[in-house]
């Protein structure tokens, strides 16, 4: 049997090391989910973006096509 000396020198190590992997381990999860966060995020502003580039794109288009309308009407009353 050992003594609680001899105990304490052969767990002391493998506790040592046990402590070290853990917050190893802790340190790459917070990072991951750092990096998952930072993920999330400009995914919804890629598409917040999407939509305001979309709604812009469709106000430009109706814009566009009023113009067309304006000018169609105009030239037709300029006729006749």
């Amino acid at each position: 049997e050992q003594s609680p000396e001899q105990l304490l020198n052969a767990l002391l190590p493998l506790y040592l090391q046990n402590q070290l992997l853990r917050s190893l381990q802790e340190s790459a999860a917070s990072e991951l989910a750092s990096r998952m966060t930072a993920m999330n995020n400009a995914s919804d502003n890629a598409k917040a973006l999407a939509k305001t580039l979309t709604l812009d794109y469709n106000k430009a288009r109706q814009a566009a096509i009023t113009q067309e309308i304006l000018e169609v009407v105009g030239g037709a009353a300029a006729m006749g």
